[in-house]
């Protein structure tokens, strides 16, 4: 089953743009489906290695990565993407942690133990201001996500406020459901509970939209399925269709 939902190869750098790089994983259970997940590396200026919602930890991972640079930055993005950043953090005990606002204050968040050293704010930290760019999208029930963009490829890095899963990789049951929620190739969007708690906060959200589209990125990396790799502005206004239309 893993070798069907998830993009090969798994667990392992593949290089995006000068500096950039993904990492394939899982599959991940979300929302009743088996669906792929994805990391993002970005290198710094600095020499710094930024992890964007890490992805399932292994030792060899870690030394690929590390011949990069040393892991500085580990970033919860929003709500749902934290769960490996405890292992990471055990493993690379000098970086430090950041995760959105109201992250830390959550039961299983508690419950687990993982260490959140900062809050994601929208104007970006100054360990990363020179290289990367963010804000964050505050919607209902606590539903948020932090954006990032890094200026030098024209990279855009979101979450879940797209994805763009194949049904093929899925399967004759999760396919549909994924398509039911309005997340499926080629036409893929957030999905439907993500844009129930985005809707609370209609305006900010439809101002977020804006916000993303004028930096028109060449590329859109999110969390799951099959990244915008070319025309990455239009394939965004499309996915983005949800609150601008």
């Amino acid at each position: 089953m893993s070798e069907a939902v998830a993009y090969l190869p798994i667990d392992t750098l593949k290089p995006v743009a000068d500096d950039v790089w993904i990492v394939d994983s899982g599959p991940l259970s979300a929302m009743g489906l088996e669906v792929p997940v994805r990391m993002t590396v970005i290198r710094l200026r600095s020499g710094a290695i930024w992890l964007h919602s890490p992805t399932t930890y292994s030792d060899r991972l870690k030394a690929e990565i590390e011949r990069l640079g040393p892991i500085t930055h580990l970033v919860a993005p929003n709500i749902a993407h934290w769960m490996y950043v405890k292992d990471w953090k055990q493993r690379c005990p000098g970086a430090r942690t950041w995760a959105v606002p109201g992250l830390r204050t959550r039961a299983p968040v508690i419950k687990s133990g993982v260490v959140l050293d900062e809050d994601l704010a929208s104007p970006p930290p100054a360990a990363w201001a020179a290289d990367v760019e963010q804000f964050l999208i505050t919607g209902g029930f606590g539903v948020n996500e932090a954006v990032f963009f890094h200026r030098a490829t024209q990279t855009l890095i979101l979450t879940d406020f797209v994805e763009n899963l194949e049904p093929a990789k899925l399967g004759p049951i999760a396919g549909p459901l994924a398509r039911l929620a309005g997340a499926t190739a080629p036409d893929g969007m957030a999905p439907a509970h993500y844009r129930f708690a985005m809707n609370r906060r209609r305006d900010d959200a439809k101002a977020a939209a804006r916000r993303l589209l004028a930096w028109t990125p060449q590329r859109v990396i999110f969390a799951h399925g099959s990244w915008y790799e070319t025309d990455g502005t239009e394939r965004l206004r499309h996915s983005l269709r949800w609150l601008l239309d």
